[in-house]
């Protein structure tokens, strides 16, 4: 009897586990209701992050971060392309992020930046693209009545803007270029030009497009001026000549009169994705969206630096981005607004 109630012991507990599987396996209205939710919610985040590009802009108040958020207003596209604006710290801290920081496909950059990468990143011309050469960031050194040349502020306080500011990066880079060791200050434009009033500080130093309203708008005793800064080989390599004339400014240059300068191209770069990498299929549909767009950026309530931007303009030292590139051969006739 003992071998039977055992057997009947063991078919019961076997009974007992498959009923309870089965109850397992049976779905009640609340976990039937689950499964699709999940799936809908799999399924969004899948979509907003399957053509996401991230875009290093700069500081809040910088002109970089504003183009930033203008190119994503015009190429974004629901469930086809997000463009996710990135503030960062300024010029270097762009090339870092375009380089190392996960998520970032495109930047803003100065070219003279790539200077500080050359012995770190001797390959950063192969890893760094560009796809449209955005527009120039003029030099303006503006000095006060007793200086008379570059030479006379060697050795005298110059301000250089705060740092991560376009003029905090390239005008020491441009100074050492010259040869002048001045006393390089870096403190709020505002601040610095009040001080200039008073003769604290010999110079200030602005790198960004002209006219600048400080200047335009501003109420400058006479001898307030540009010191000319003359284009040549020191140059050759990331910057460009210019000039500021009567037309920038009125009230501080004469009629006619054309001081010579140089100019920081500002660039829209990319990072060199391998072909057939999911990256590379985003920027390449990055590229398509912002190129055949792009007149729209020269419409009202955009910034007016977009008028002067060249399509098919060159960057010296870095290739064009391979989809740019094909794009521009498919629409050899793209030469109207945008396009000089």
């Amino acid at each position: 009897m003992s071998m039977i109630r055992l057997a009947l012991a063991i078919a019961s507990a076997l009974l007992g586990l498959q009923m309870a599987a089965n109850a397992q396996s049976v779905r009640t209205p609340a976990t039937q209701a689950a499964a699709p939710a999940k799936n809908a919610d799999m399924i969004a985040k899948e979509r907003i992050n399957a053509w996401t590009v991230g875009l290093a802009g700069g500081l809040i108040e910088g002109a970089p971060l504003r183009l930033a958020a203008e190119i994503a207003r015009v190429a974004n596209e629901d469930d086809k392309l997000h463009i996710i604006p990135i503030v960062t710290t300024g010029a270097t801290e762009n090339v870092n992020s375009l380089l190392y920081l996960r998520g970032v496909d495109a930047a803003i950059i100065n070219t003279d930046a790539l200077d500080e990468y050359k012995v770190q990143v001797p390959s950063i011309d192969r890893r760094i693209v560009y796809i449209l050469n955005l527009f120039p960031a003029e030099l303006h050194v503006f000095v006060r009545p007793e200086i008379n040349s570059l030479e006379d502020l060697k050795g005298k306080k110059v301000n250089f803007n705060t740092q991560g500011t376009a003029a905090a990066y390239s005008g020491p880079l441009i100074f050492s270029r010259l040869g002048l060791n001045v006393d390089k200050m870096f403190i709020p434009h505002q601040v610095a030009l009040q001080q200039m009033k008073s003769g604290e500080i010999a110079a200030v130093v602005f790198i960004t497009s002209k006219p600048i309203d400080a200047f335009l708008k501003g109420r400058w005793e006479p001898g307030f001026k540009f010191l000319p800064v003359e284009y040549d080989s020191r140059f050759e390599d990331y910057y460009l000549p210019s000039a500021i004339d009567s037309t920038d400014y009125p009230s501080l240059v004469p009629k006619g009169t054309r001081i010579s300068t140089i100019a920081v191209p500002t660039i829209l770069a990319g990072y060199n994705w391998p072909k057939q990498s999911d990256r590379y299929a985003r920027m390449a549909r990055f590229v398509d969206h912002l190129f055949s767009r792009l007149d729209r950026l020269q419409s009202p309530g955009f910034d007016s630096k977009w008028k002067d931007v060249s399509l098919r303009a060159n960057v010296p030292g870095l290739a064009r981005f391979g989809p740019a590139q094909e794009w521009l051969d498919r629409a050899p006739g793209a030469t109207v607004g945008l396009s000089r």
